[in-house]
């Protein structure tokens, strides 16, 4: 991935970022439905005792009560239709309805307005608001626009110097004025930026500890300066309740076309990203899931709730995997899946991407089923020691993996402050990498090997997926040998 024209990336790779705020809420929805999934019939009882426990997480995850009320009835009522009794799968078709009134929660398919002219930021102070503004114009120059930023915040003693230190790392243009008025800043800055023949024009505006009569009028008549083509709220994901409030007097004062979540990251509830499009009628457009510039994603309400309901998200880590490697290395790694030869070149290359990709425990929970993985399952310091073997290793030998005897074994873990044994557990498990290649370029379905860094085994050790009477087998074979 190109860095924008002018800038360097900041940061290293890309941030699934999977949002900490909704760890607890996951665990609480997976329980209430966990019974409800295998079961071929279901009665009243026990679909009342699971929207008891989802009524009770969503308020804990400090959901606003009058959307957990509206949420659960709409559940109710669905749970309870003909539509559900008569399938096949009752269990799996109330959580098809718990997924579906989720995604409605969470903004459905409202329309997103074109994030391009002049987009106002708007938002209480400690919102992330000034980085929020410099993730956007990151993400749209890494879209092949031509952002600028105007520094209209002049409450804040260190907005603006900050929002030009951001602006530095990306290449992107900050244009300040010696004024006093947040008016004149934000005409002047985007005059410059018309001049400059800026396409999309970023206006920082000031923001306060809690919402008061200066403030409001302040931004309105920014905004009627501006006239932007779109008004987003910056809200902070871990305020809760406030978060609501927040959005509906700014929705009701000023006028806002959408909604950028940051600190989804964060340890609190979540119950602000779950309640705000109810609440104002408005989309959540995009959230920050990190404290990289490149940690903002595009909010889609379905995606999001499958990753609460564990059900994970494909269609991200498929965005992120192709945004994480050149077309080069998409094409050599196909070319060596359809030979199904692989090297530890290889290896090390596909490591290297999937680090690319951000965080091990994020990218895991984007995959089906394994969304409520415990943290201490994947150890991130592992898949170091992987590439330190790999790299003490000659080119002829990472090339040629056959040719390592035990002599270079033992001289590949001097090298890389490795055991011998776990240079051979690394050997075992590119052959099972390769095994699995060759399977999937056969066109059969193959066994998984285990990744390296994951709980339950060193770096390297391959965990197979056995057949139940594999180990039969193997004794039959053993006798016979």
């Amino acid at each position: 991935m190109a860095a924008p024209a002018g800038g360097r990336l900041v940061g290293r790779g890309l941030s699934l970022g999977w949002p900490s705020v909704f760890d607890a809420l996951q665990g609480r929805l997976n329980a209430a439905l966990g019974g409800l999934r295998p079961r071929g019939r279901l009665d009243d009882e026990s679909i009342a005792r699971a929207l008891r426990e989802i009524r009770l997480a969503l308020l804990e995850a400090d959901v606003n009560l009058d959307v957990v009320r509206a949420f659960t009835e709409r559940v109710r009522a669905r749970a309870l239709g003909e539509e559900v009794r008569r399938s096949l799968t009752p269990g799996q078709q109330v959580v098809k309805v718990v997924h579906d009134e989720l995604t409605a929660l969470l903004g459905g398919e409202t329309a997103a307005p074109e994030l391009g002219g002049r987009v106002l930021l708007a938002g209480l102070q400690g919102s992330g608001k000034t980085t929020a503004a410099a993730k956007l114009a990151r993400r749209l120059a890494a879209e092949g626009r031509r952002p600028a930023l105007v520094a209209a915040d002049l409450q804040r003693p260190a907005a603006i110097d900050q929002l030009e230190q951001l602006g530095a790392q990306l290449g992107v243009p900050v244009y300040r004025t010696a004024t006093a008025d947040p008016v004149e800043a934000a005409r002047a800055g985007l005059e410059r930026a018309r001049a400059d023949g800026r396409d999309v024009v970023i206006v920082d505006t000031a923001g306060r500890l809690q919402i008061d009569e200066p403030l409001m009028d302040e931004l309105a008549r920014v905004r009627d300066a501006v006239r932007p083509t779109a008004t987003i709220l910056v809200l902070d994901a871990m305020t809760g309740q406030e978060a609501v409030a927040v959005a509906r007097t700014f929705e009701e004062r000023l006028g806002v076309d959408g909604v950028l979540l940051t600190k989804l990251d964060g340890d609190a509830r979540g119950g602000a990203a779950l309640s705000v499009a109810s609440v104002t009628g408005k989309p959540i457009l995009l959230a920050s899931t990190g404290e990289r510039l490149d940690a903002l994603e595009r909010f889609h309400p379905d995606r999001m709730a499958s990753r609460i309901l564990g059900m994970g998200d494909v269609l991200t880590l498929v965005e992120r995997a192709e945004q994480a490697a050149s077309a080069e290395e998409q094409a050599r790694l196909e070319a060596q899946l359809n030979k199904g030869r692989f090297t530890f070149d290889d290896f090390l290359a596909a490591q290297r991407m999937l680090r690319r990709m951000g965080p091990l425990q994020g990218v895991l929970k984007l995959l089906p089923g394994l969304g409520g993985l415990p943290e201490a399952s994947v150890d991130e310091a592992q898949l170091g020691r992987v590439e330190a073997i790999v790299l003490s290793m000659t080119p002829h030998e990472r090339a040629f993996p056959h040719a390592i005897d035990g002599r270079r074994r033992a001289r590949i873990a001097r090298g890389s402050g490795t055991s011998v044994a776990e240079v051979s557990r690394l050997l075992e498990a590119r052959k099972a990498m390769e095994r699995l290649m060759k399977q999937v370029g056969q066109g059969k379905l193959p066994s998984l090997p285990g990744l390296p860094g994951a709980a339950g085994g060193p770096p390297g050790a391959p965990g197979r997926t056995r057949h139940p009477g594999s180990k039969k087998k193997a004794k039959r074979r053993a006798r016979r040998r």
